[in-house]
């Protein structure tokens, strides 16, 4: 057995989940947000112990529990510091050479990386010089690794690219209609993200279907704060909405979606906004947020619906911009065996899932609506006489992220 742990590093925030692998059970989880900052907030969840309790800040309940702290935390070298320190003192690990491998979950990864991979100077290197294309993560994902390389200089680096998966698409569906030479010299493309997500609901989705993951037409949603839809054909991607950044696509929490280019170029001048403020404008005070004037949470949304206007519209366009990706991708593979809920709004919100199930009636989908009231775990959720069948079925790209590492820790 070997301890594998796998990150999210955000520019101000580290995720990560420590798992038993090959036996795929996870130890521990946390997460370490306001990185930079001197109110850090950290929080472990691990399963509960004798000493638990004697902890004043662990909270016990039954056999889980859940340390939380606030401190200063000035980097993400000091944060991973802390996490590890915290994960000794709560006897969770006992040396730091128990975690014989770290898997870092990177968002771009170009035309460079098809697969996941050990990380080297020369990779790390592509990441850094990958930025360009996700200027937000890709500078965070490389701090992390290199924090966690000083740390553990024992362990295995793996990078996971979000755009990986989606590498698999043909050039019709990622390519833009812009002059060709825009791609052979700055790569300018679709590349995804969420690619990780994707591929593991894809496979799940076969296992409860007990069809080969080959043989099917998928539709996967992953609806969380960022969103996207993908179309899998024969097991790997075959289209998919987010583009050059996980800014277009369906509408999001704060992210707008597709939008005119001719539009954004017309409110800029109208607004005397320079590139980065309109850059920051789509994609963080747009998408549900922009058009509530309320919250990009979507269960304040469905709270206030009944009384806000601006609230119900929200929800109206998020539902149709998922359904007309939905109906596209449909169109493009020819049908489809399944379509899948996935990510916090499609794992957790019922109503959400039926809105969107009911418009896509015409294509004979029919939702059980006992079994679609059942939130957050695996489930076949349309009737038996649905013609193309509707699942629920929860994300775990941290599973994922540590099934790669222990692939080529393997090789």
């Amino acid at each position: 057995m070997a301890k594998i742990m796998a990150v999210n590093a955000g520019s101000s925030s580290l995720k990560f989940q420590l798992l038993e692998m090959p036996a795929e059970q996870v130890i521990a989880k946390g997460l370490i947000e306001r990185i930079g900052m001197d109110d850090a907030i950290v929080t472990i969840k691990y399963t509960a112990d004798d000493q638990a309790a004697q902890n004043d800040k662990v909270t016990v309940d039954g056999e889980k529990a859940k340390f939380k702290d606030v401190t200063a935390i000035k980097d993400h070298e000091a944060a991973i510091n802390f996490m590890l320190a915290r994960l000794s003192g709560l006897g969770i690990i006992e040396d730091f050479n128990e975690i014989v491998g770290v898997g870092h979950r990177v968002v771009a990864g170009g035309e460079e990386f098809k697969h996941s991979v050990v990380v080297t100077p020369e990779v790390l290197k592509k990441i850094e010089d990958l930025a360009d294309y996700a200027p937000l993560h890709n500078p965070a994902n490389a701090q992390g690794i290199i924090a966690f390389q000083k740390l553990l200089p024992d362990a295995i680096s793996v990078a996971v690219f979000d755009t990986s998966f989606h590498q698999t698409m043909p050039k019709e569906n990622y390519l833009y209609s812009l002059p060709y030479e825009y791609y052979t010299r700055y790569g300018a493309r679709k590349y995804g993200a969420h690619g990780t997500s994707h591929r593991y609901v894809a496979g799940r989705a076969a296992k409860i279907l007990g069809q080969k993951l080959e043989d099917l037409k998928l539709i996967t949603m992953h609806l969380g704060a960022g969103a996207s839809i993908t179309a899998i054909q024969g097991g790997k991607s075959y289209d998919t909405s987010m583009g050059f950044t996980p800014l277009a696509g369906v509408t999001m929490a704060t992210r707008s979606g597709d939008v005119d280019v001719s539009l954004v170029d017309y409110i800029q001048n109208k607004e005397g906004l320079s590139n980065e403020e309109m850059l920051n404008i789509l994609n963080k005070k747009s998408g549900l947020q922009g058009i509530s004037m309320l919250s990009s949470d979507m269960r304040d949304l469905r709270a206030a619906r009944d009384t806000n206007e601006n609230a119900e519209l929200a929800i109206q366009i998020f539902v149709n911009r998922v359904v007309r990706y939905v109906g596209q991708y449909i169109a493009e593979m020819g049908g489809a065996d399944a379509i899948v809920f996935t990510a916090g709004i499609g794992e957790n919100a019922d109503w959400i899932r039926k809105e969107i199930s009911d418009k896509l009636g015409y294509f004979g989908i029919e939702l059980d609506d006992a079994k679609n009231a059942i939130n957050g775990q695996e489930e076949i959720i349309s009737k038996d006489s649905s013609k193309i069948k509707v699942l629920l079925v929860p994300t775990d790209e941290e599973l994922m992220i540590a099934r790669d590492v222990q692939s080529l820790m393997n090789k």
